[in-house]
């Protein structure tokens, strides 16, 4: 891992991001900018708002409950990310979908995309509780039936079986050629990122070379929400396996909750105790991130300036008009 030169702190922590198809997503306050590189070879970005409910209501910014907010609004901030990617990307024409007009003649929104991301998302869901949840206590049963009762041991050998799951899943689908590409894109991010948090100038050398490794990185959030809930599993009943699966259900926010306040810590701090329970998701990142190429840096770099216009502003007049328009048009 490349090492990290000094970074300002009140930079920490003011912008964040998401791989997309072909693209790259950076939201920094209330502003979201996603770029993607398009067959052509040309970049199109779009602008919008998502205005968080931990600035509209007090109670939702209080810890853990706001670890509970932001997984639920990264969730729906991510469905509706992938699908302005793929219709920028012009996916919905792939589908064969012919366009329908709205009055004034302009072209009516597909819903063909949004019903399969729904469905998607649901499906992934399902399967994450299968694998993540019930399959390690399945096996952990198994287990035990050979073994006799373990005591406490039984929980460790769930959450070992349940790590093994999850890096294997991972390691599955970056044989994948489209999602090898994002995870280029998601070190793209990562490097840019960091890039500005070193007050460097965002250009594609000063972005290579940083690291695409960020403590931050929403696969850190899975390891550490993954050894929170093997803690929990201390604590859960193994007399029904079913029991057992709903409980942890139940104390899944609780998870995400606490898991999400190391995260932010760690994101802004740099200590011995940071490092060490950073490291497994640090070093997942070695799966579910690539190093990118010069057009994929451009696309995250481009997007990281269009999220933060105040310290970036658009270069031409032609640009400025053209986010007001896209910003409208979202909140519309």
């Amino acid at each position: 891992m490349k090492k990290q030169t000094c970074y300002i702190p009140e930079r920490r922590g003011k912008v964040g991001g998401q791989a997309v198809l072909e693209g790259v997503m950076m939201k920094s306050g209330d502003r979201v900018a996603l770029t993607v590189r398009k067959d052509d070879g040309t970049m199109e970005t779009k602008n919008s708002t998502f205005v968080s409910a931990k600035t509209k209501h007090p109670i939702c910014n209080l810890p853990i409950i706001r670890g509970v907010v932001s997984f639920v609004e990264s969730l729906i901030l991510s469905f509706s990310t992938l699908n302005d990617s793929a219709e920028m990307l012009g996916i919905d024409e792939e589908l064969n979908e012919p366009k329908k007009k709205n009055a004034d003649g302009t072209d009516k929104k597909s819903h063909t995309l949004d019903i399969l991301m729904l469905v998607a998302t649901v499906l992934g869901i399902a399967l994450a509780i299968f694998l993540f949840m019930f399959l390690p206590t399945f096996f952990t049963k198994i287990i035990v039936r050979f073994t006799g009762d373990l005591g406490l041991w039984q929980s460790v050998i769930e959450g070992v079986i349940k790590i093994g799951i999850f890096v294997a899943y991972m390691l599955l689908v970056s044989l994948m050629k489209d999602i090898r590409r994002t995870f280029e894109y998601h070190g793209a991010e990562h490097k840019s990122i960091f890039c500005y948090e070193a007050g460097k100038e965002l250009t594609v050398e000063n972005v290579r070379e940083q690291s695409r490794f960020h403590p931050r990185c929403g696969t850190s959030f899975m390891f550490v929400m993954l050894g929170i809930s093997i803690f929990s599993g201390l604590f859960i009943t193994w007399e029904n396996m079913i029991v057992r699966v709903l409980l942890k259900l139940l104390l899944l926010p609780l998870v995400m909750g606490v898991g999400y306040e190391f995260l932010m810590y760690a994101g802004k701090h740099d200590n011995a105790f940071v490092r060490i329970l950073s490291a497994p998701g640090l070093w997942m990142q070695r799966i579910t991130t690539r190093e990118p190429d010069d057009a994929q840096i451009e696309c995250a770099i481009a997007s990281l300036k269009a999220a933060m216009p105040e310290e970036f502003p658009p270069e031409s007049k032609t640009e400025e008009i053209a986010d007001e328009t896209n910003d409208s048009t979202e909140e519309k």
